[in-house]
């Protein structure tokens, strides 16, 4: 149920986050290592990077390998915080644009790589088709990312089968849950990615256990467990 990356720390290309490395969010599309729900990704992408204080997205339902004019503008393109996302899409759920992370409010980008029931989400906004993941994102946007594992912690225990990997940023932070599915950082000396899985073989990636939350700031890294009993 989808693959995402993001990235803070110093301005490098989305090329060599998205598309260079080994194993990176391209390859992930068509032949995911720890993917736990789902055998490819090719139901869509998304990238997002902030131009300065500034959200910009490029989104596609399309598979990512397959676009040769991402890849011709991947390494023209660079930023300091990257969001990006390859798409399994629910069973059910539509395969269209307005259904592709990462979503905005104009402040935050947001991926979501899981499943939720519709039953445990409110009504949406918009009239217009959505899926699962884009009410999430809704749901998020409103409560505000301060409230993020007090919202992933009240859906899980409103939907026990809920898978609630969330990633997020705003330009000077990243925030990630871990509910469900995989997540692994890897600390470099010019910045922090967070992933759901290494996009290649350096031995520093770390995994991230199960049910909990991270940021990622100028100052660190943090983990702090989502514990369910605790409610929101």
């Amino acid at each position: 149920m989808c693959r995402h990356l993001g990235w803070l720390g110093r301005e490098v290309t989305v090329s060599s986050l998205v598309l260079d490395p080994p194993h990176s969010l391209r390859v992930q599309s068509y032949a995911p290592r720890r993917q736990r729900h789902g055998m490819m990704n090719a139901d869509g992408w998304g990238v997002g990077f902030f131009d300065g204080a500034t959200p910009r997205r490029w989104r596609s339902t399309a598979p990512l390998w397959g676009d040769v004019s991402f890849d011709s503008v991947a390494p023209a393109l660079r930023s300091h915080c990257v969001v990006a996302s390859v798409r399994s899409a629910t069973v059910g759920m539509p395969i269209e644009i307005s259904a592709t992370a990462p979503f905005t409010d104009g402040r935050w980008l947001l991926a979501h790589n899981g499943a939720v029931d519709r039953a445990a989400l409110p009504n949406p906004a918009s009239a217009e088709p959505v899926c699962d993941s884009t009410i999430l994102a809704e749901l998020i946007f409103t409560r505000g990312l301060d409230a993020l594992g007090e919202v992933i912690r009240q859906l899980g225990a409103d939907d026990p089968n809920a898978r609630l990997n969330i990633l997020a940023a705003n330009g000077s932070r990243l925030l990630a849950t871990t509910w469900g599915d995989t997540l692994s950082v890897l600390r470099r000396d010019d910045g922090v990615v967070l992933a759901s899985e290494p996009y290649d073989d350096d031995p520093n990636w770390e995994d991230v256990p199960d049910r909990h939350v991270v940021e990622v700031t100028a100052d660190g890294v943090t983990f702090a467990e989502l514990d369910p009993t605790k409610g929101p």
